[in-house]
């Protein structure tokens, strides 16, 4: 390999002069020996893993031809700084509040400026967030640019891409606590993606944040997670990552989030493997469960020994559509497990038009989890697909990656009987309305005989884009937020509204949304060192109380620009 010379164009030298049946053997070994020699040159080590095969598949500047797409985690460890300005303000004023703004005076940023600088640079763009919460405490983590400029190993673990930020009083005020700490910072780093759960027992409160993680090891981009403990008002979090999901040598496992069945001493996790095409994997944790020898401050995922490939595939795509943005959610009652993820996502753009794109819900019994042993079952029990009409086409003003999604986010109601998912769906609204479609547990015969829409402005044009849900409240009601901006229509100014306890069998609008945020915030205005600058999706959390005449506790977390650098925002409200 010359001086100068990447991985990938050594190997792709080497590979044209090389017969095409050596071809695999000569890229694993080359692969190895090469990248793994020349890790010594590389100022930061993130930067090695933009020669995985994956990112050779993505759209960017170099690639006219993309076949795939892929997460804000994917594309900070394909791509690094992607930095961008603004080119303009809007023109329409921002409205810093309205009547009824029930969550106006809880909006806090869960980050700290400060600790963005490193070594005389600041960092623009701490995006893409999580959020759980017990009692008084809350765990918010995001996507955090500064780690591409920390040096390895660096204080506050800043080298690391997925930040996250304490709360000991309820979400009133937070510390941010730098990088998911990672004692094997010099030959791995975390980077991006964040999914946030809790999980309390024997007077203790855990939690739990998984992220994609690049490890040099087998060069490979896996998803682990850090597992943090309360301690009167601080959080302590074990430095030696749990590895979730390993995809072997080469292989990208993507977009990770959680669920916990708290019941069961058990912590699921879903995610695509791009390793071989695009596979939607479930993958298992004990965390107090005794099936793996795992504990709730040392969890063991799958298998005590060697790769984690997966406990269950859900979905493998057998056709030129892309599946991706896989969310799980559990039924605490049963333990059955329910997985939403879209299907022909961006590869309806790419050439692959003659499959309809749709969000998919798969149903997986609680019988399939037969730990220590492999699963008895080979994919769901039950799957329905709803068609639905993608925003991918569109270029969302201030919405800086092309193209957008329409994830859809799932919850559980054991009170209603059934399973809901969310997304945003153009079939109405050019840019988007936020539709609900329920089903009945087990069988995922509809609920509704079409999807609901949510957002109530009646605004034509109005975008609604990346919705939020993750479990019901008290009533087994469901609490959904969204970006959303009626207040500033036709300009890049951007609010959270929500629509909050919303029965799942409904089939009308919510008479009233809720305000979420207190100052809108112009995304034309932001730097960033992230491109998607707002991220992939937003999160909430209904949080169960004990305390008189309050039920649940609703927290929302997003990606706030009002200060015209992407931060972790959040806020809480009580809901009767």
């Amino acid at each position: 390999m010359s001086q100068g010379e990447s991985c990938v164009n050594c190997i792709q030298r080497t590979l044209v002069s090389a017969p095409k049946s050596q071809h695999l053997r000569l890229l694993s070994v080359s692969f190895v020996l090469l990248c793994l020699t020349a890790s010594a040159a590389n100022a930061q080590l993130w930067k090695q893993s933009q020669q995985l095969p994956l990112c050779s598949k993505l759209p960017s500047s170099n690639n006219n031809n993309p076949t795939l797409q892929a997460s804000s985690g994917a594309q900070m460890a394909c791509f690094g700084v992607q930095s961008n300005g603004a080119p303009q303000r809007a023109i329409t004023p921002l409205v810093s509040s309205v009547s009824g703004d029930s969550f106006a005076t809880t909006n806090v940023n869960a980050a700290n400026t400060n600790e963005d600088q490193t070594n005389g640079t600041r960092a623009f763009g701490q995006s893409e967030v999580s959020i759980a919460a017990a009692g008084p405490y809350v765990v918010e983590a995001w996507n955090d640019a500064t780690g591409f400029f920390a040096p390895v190993c660096a204080a506050q673990n800043k080298d690391q891409l997925t930040g996250l930020g304490f709360s000991a009083n309820g979400g009133k005020s937070f510390f941010d606590l730098g990088g998911l700490p990672n004692v094997n910072c010099a030959t791995s780093v975390f980077q991006g993606d964040p999914s946030v759960e809790v999980f309390q027992t024997g007077g203790n409160t855990y939690f739990y944040v998984s992220s994609l993680f690049f490890n040099t090891s087998d060069f490979s981009e896996q998803i682990a997670m850090d597992v943090c403990q309360v301690t009167g008002s601080t959080l302590t979090c074990n430095p030696t990552p749990v590895i979730i999901a390993d995809p072997g040598a080469f292989g990208f496992d993507d977009k990770d989030f959680m669920a916990i069945d708290a019941a069961r001493g058990l912590l699921y996790v879903t995610y695509t493997d791009f390793s071989f095409g695009d596979t939607i994997k479930l993958s298992v944790c004990d965390i107090g469960n005794g099936a793996l020898g795992g504990s709730p401050a040392a969890p063991v995922c799958n298998s005590k020994i060697g790769p984690t490939p997966g406990y269950l595939s859900i979905a493998t795509s057998n056709s030129c559509a892309e599946i991706e943005g896989a969310y799980p959610a559990v039924d605490a009652g049963s333990g059955d497990i329910y997985v939403a993820f879209e299907s022909n996502w961006a590869t309806n753009l790419f050439g692959c038009n003659t499959i309809p794109v749709q969000d998919v819900m798969n149903f997986v019994p609680a019988s399939c989890i037969a730990l220590p042993g492999s699963s008895p079952c080979r994919g769901p029990a039950a799957r329905k697909g709803i068609p639905i009409v993608s925003i991918d086409s569109a270029f969302v003003s201030g919405y800086n990656r092309f193209p957008p999604n329409d994830f859809p986010r799932p919850a559980v109601s054991d009170v209603n009987g059934t399973v809901s998912m969310v997304w945003n769906d153009t079939r109405k609204d050019v840019l988007g309305n936020i539709l609900l479609q329920s089903f009945n547990l087990t069988s995922l015969s509809l609920v509704q005989s079409r999807p609901v829409p949510l957002d109530n402005d009646g605004i034509a044009g109005n975008l609604h884009f990346m919705p939020a849900l993750r479990n019901v409240d008290a009533h087994g009601n469901l609490n959904v937020t969204w970006y959303d901006r009626r207040l500033n229509p036709n300009s890049a100014s951007t609010d959270v509204f929500g629509a909050f306890g919303v029965n799942p069998r409904t089939s009308t609008t919510p008479t009233s949304n809720t305000r979420v945020t207190n100052v809108s915030s112009d995304w034309l205005a932001v730097s960033s060192d992230i491109i998607p600058n707002f991220g992939d999706y937003t999160d909430n959390y209904m949080e169960l109380l004990a305390s008189p005449g309050v039920s649940t506790q609703a927290y929302v977390a997003w990606s706030d620009g009002r200060i015209n650098d992407p931060q972790p925002f959040n806020a809480h409200q009580g809901l009767p």
